[in-house]
């Protein structure tokens, strides 16, 4: 039985699956921070400005939000090996045209198509792992998927740091390279069909206002993190946006069969797990880009050194991610996530004393314990609304949860990118490196507000698991 519903028994080895898949999402993950600092070498190489070299992330990005929509409608019409090859094929050629690129145009496609079979395979796994895990061992398999989350682009900057002190940028392709092949050759025999497919059929207004309105939105945040909200490169693409997702939206409401299915919020559970995620995750995202400037830039750190300053939290956090996991499936996400929430919280709220002169080891403490907050409610929360979900809209669930992620990280960075750079410059500080942690702390200072409201939406709102309501397609 499964949400009070009987589904037959399919033969496959969910261990099995489940490393193949954690392997491609491992590679895919660390592929999304792997080349930031790669920039300054690329740049020189190629011998392009840094607005340029910056596409290598904003396409990405952009690529990333605008595929996971569209995974339900694949994950409903293709098959488990078929669609899981294809994602790490696309991935796989990618990465070779990046080991072998010489020029932007070449290595921002090669960026373009990892970010295309990256943003497939999150879903798609955790769709699978939905389906192969019975509910009472799904938040270990889903904490799992969570340490691979918060490790894996951990490190990438760590990792790329070491690989490009002593070889050229393109080896950073050629290290993650023999990786994909093989888990693109274990696919073949080891992935097994165990979604289930519908005749369902592409619409193609869906399609162009999922484009415009998802990529517009993140396009126009993203410039936000660099121009004033008066800039036509932020307002334009926003309000095509804001415009073209009310269409979408309509359209997904309107239509029998719809390209993502937005009854996956009449779930009460599910609607405010992911709002409180939503809200958590904003801040979250935008101190992960300002705490890496705070060591780099007000002191001095290489980003190797920063990076391994912040490897401990990371370590955490993925050891914790199956351990909270397993809680989950004893005690239910209420406890989990009020206690993470404020301890992600206050050690947000430590962030905005930040000086020229703080130690090391308070920012390794502090970033630790955020991340240890972390890895206590985001998996538990987001397993917790899934479950409250037929398996028939488990692919849609997983898109809309990964989609509005992508959403709240890009409102949530440019937000608060803005609020650091108007707080330093109204400071009245002289000293611009004093006037610039100012401003740092501004913005700390309202990412914990926003862990704020996620506890008190959380305390109203997360109950201990009910397995017996389910939202059905």
């Amino acid at each position: 039985m499964e949400n009070g519903k009987r589904v037959e028994k399919k033969e496959y080895n969910s261990v099995l699956i489940s490393a193949v898949m954690l392997l491609g999402a491992f590679i895919a993950f660390l592929n999304s921070t792997f080349m930031n600092v790669a920039i300054p070498d690329i740049m020189k190489d190629l011998h392009i400005t840094v607005s340029t070299a910056q596409w290598l992330s904003t396409g990405y990005m952009l690529v990333l939000g605008i595929m996971i929509p569209f995974t339900a409608f694949l994950i409903d019409r293709f098959k488990t090996r078929t669609l899981y090859f294809a994602a790490m094929g696309i991935f796989t050629i990618g990465t070779i045209i990046g080991a072998t690129a010489t020029g932007f145009d070449t290595l921002i496609a090669a960026r373009l198509l990892q970010a295309a079979g990256a943003g497939l395979l999150m879903p798609l796994m955790q769709t699978v792992f939905l389906i192969i895990f019975p509910i009472e061992k799904r938040g270990f398999a889903m904490g799992v998927v969570g340490l691979v989350i918060a490790f894996a682009p951990a490190i990438g900057p760590t990792l790329s740091g070491w690989i490009i002190n002593s070889h050229p940028w393109r080896d950073l392709f050629y290290v993650t390279l023999p990786i994909a092949i093989l888990d693109l050759i274990l696919s073949i025999f080891l992935i097994k069909n165990v979604t289930d497919n519908k005749e369902v059929k592409l619409d193609i207004l869906s399609v162009i206002t999922c484009i415009l309105g998802f990529g517009g939105l993140l396009l126009g945040f993203s410039n936000a993190g660099n121009d004033a909200w008066t800039n036509v490169n932020v307002y334009a693409p926003l309000i095509v946006g804001v415009v073209t997702l009310i269409i979408f939206t309509w359209r997904q409401l309107t239509m029998e069969k719809p390209m993502l299915d937005l009854r996956v919020f009449k779930s009460k559970v599910f609607t405010f797990s992911t709002i409180i995620i939503m809200i958590v995750y904003a801040g979250l995202i935008s101190s992960e880009l300002i705490i890496p400037m705070y060591l780099q830039n007000g002191r001095a750190y290489s980003a190797f050194d920063a990076g391994l300053a912040l490897m401990p939290g990371a370590i955490i956090m993925g050891i914790m991610n199956p351990i909270t996991g397993k809680l989950f499936d004893k005690i239910g996400p209420r406890a989990l996530a009020l206690i993470g929430l404020i301890l992600f919280t206050g050690g947000t709220f430590a962030f905005s004393f930040l000086t020229e002169t703080t130690s090391v080891t308070y920012i390794v403490v502090m970033y630790a314990i955020r991340l240890l907050g972390m890895s206590m409610f985001l998996m538990p929360l987001t397993t917790s609304g899934l479950n409250t979900l037929d398996r028939s809209l488990y692919a849609h669930g997983n898109a809309v949860n990964n989609t509005m992620r992508q959403v709240a990280g890009a409102v949530g960075t440019s937000i608060l990118v803005t609020v650091m750079s108007k707080s330093a410059e109204n400071s009245g500080i002289a000293n611009p490196l004093k006037a610039t942690i100012h401003g740092m702390n501004s913005s700390f200072f309202w990412a914990g507000v926003l862990g704020v409201i996620g506890l008190v939406i959380a305390i109203f709102v997360v109950k201990k698991e009910d397995r017996t309501k389910t939202i059905k397609a």
